[in-house]
């Protein structure tokens, strides 16, 4: 007899019209038809919505930054640069993006390992800020700087010694190729000083995807206590601290949200006890898949149904070429079943137990493994939520020649 394996909890704020999954008051097979398969539609009410509640829980002296890495699918880009304080790049090329998008060249900061010497005078050029991952990147962009006769806005990121607990991915506490080590964070500042440069502050991130309130507090906690002693050994205060993200999404069977007004209330606690030497630093949290993961669904058509050993295959146009995540092949130790429904029967019981997988030569390519679905057919839509972050970008979309999807934001 086969297993039937949960799916993860469907987001809250999607509808159904007729009976059908509704993105933006638009039926899944209705933008399919217009659209073409697959495709990731994105909610700009949702964004609106997920920015409104986090902003509610926040304390107002807390910028709030999007990590574009996330999604920079350029009408959402163009959405979140609307709705945050702040954008955070990771290459030249998002860079680019970010300024086509017309977001303030101040606003922008600029981290990741590897940055070459293009990107740092691009960055430098523009005026927006470069986290520093390394005392070799601080002389290079230095150098860049007084070769260009541009005097560079420079923030150190730290490698803390210690991690977010529960977290999806560790950045922190321990050897990292990201930020600096403690004790190199001092003499880099004093060269950056010295040097007539512009010293922004630190940026310090420790995790990312945790749904423990408790474990993110104490990260943030154990975040200001590093900021205070670094800015005391420097004996300068930073102008500004961006103090990570790790703020998670349920993706998988038994997830909980976060309790975001949990953690809001902690961040006015701490930040109404700042040290003297922090009291008139600017904090910032920076945030992809928090604002826009859960946003996202990706959608495609089922081009054959066939039965195998007694086990039904759902065989959809799509695939981990388009949502790499969703297949279980993105960091993920054990694969579990992302939120998945049959998008023209969403408001059916399920009927039967199956596979949805998609159209490449490799068993890895499974987007939901013997769910509990509606019985469906060839022609309806699988629709795969908390699309919206980590996924047209972040998979290989030309494995064995398949090509992008299609994207779209419907209001």
């Amino acid at each position: 007899m086969i297993k039937t394996k949960p799916t993860g909890p469907i987001p809250s704020g999607y509808q159904s019209i007729d009976g059908e999954l509704a993105i933006g008051g638009q039926k899944a097979s209705a933008l399919v038809s217009e659209y073409g398969s697959p495709l990731f539609v994105y909610s700009a009410s949702l964004l609106d919505a997920r920015m409104a509640q986090l902003r509610a829980a926040m304390p107002d002296a807390l910028d709030l930054h999007y990590a574009m890495k996330a999604n920079p699918y350029q009408p959402v880009l163009r959405h979140m640069i609307g709705l945050a304080d702040g954008i955070d790049i990771a290459s030249g090329g998002e860079l680019r993006m970010a300024l086509d998008a017309e977001a303030a060249p101040a606003k922008i900061s600029f981290a990741g390992p590897g940055k070459r010497d293009d990107e740092l005078e691009q960055a430098i050029r523009a005026g927006v800020t470069i986290n520093i991952e390394s005392p070799g990147e601080c002389d290079r962009a230095l150098r860049i700087g007084a070769a260009t006769g541009t005097k560079p806005r420079l923030a150190i990121r730290v490698n803390p010694d210690f991690d977010l607990k529960g977290s999806g991915m560790k950045m922190g506490g321990g050897a990292k190729p990201f930020g600096m080590d403690i004790e190199l964070v001092a003499p880099s500042v004093k060269r950056i000083l010295d040097a007539g440069a512009d010293w922004r502050g630190f940026h310090i991130f420790a995790g990312s995807q945790a749904l423990n309130a408790d474990a993110i507090i104490e990260t943030q906690a154990q975040t200001f206590a590093l900021a205070a002693r670094l800015a005391t050994a420097i004996g300068h205060s930073p102008d500004h601290v961006n103090l990570g993200g790790g703020f998670g999404i349920p993706y998988f069977p038994g997830d909980e949200p976060l309790d975001i007004v949990k953690v809001g209330n902690a961040l006015s606690e701490q930040i109404d006890q700042l040290p003297d030497i922090l009291s008139s630093t600017q904090f910032a949290i920076e945030l992809g898949r928090y604002l826009v993961g859960e946003a996202g669904v990706y959608l495609t058509r089922i081009v054959d149904r066939k039965l195998s050993q007694g086990q039904i295959f759902l065989v959809t146009d799509g695939g981990l070429h388009h949502q790499l995540a969703a297949s279980g092949n993105f960091g993920t130790v054990v694969r579990r079943n992302y939120p998945a429904a049959i998008a023209n029967r969403f408001d059916q019981q399920p009927e039967e137990t199956a596979s949805i997988v998609g159209c490449l030569c490799t068993p890895l390519d499974r987007l939901s493994d013997n769910a509990a679905m509606p019985k469906a057919d060839v022609g309806d839509v699988v629709a795969i939520f908390c699309a919206g972050a980590y996924g047209a970008t972040a998979s290989p979309a030309n494995f064995l020649g398949q090509g992008a999807a299609k994207e779209i934001m419907v209001r």
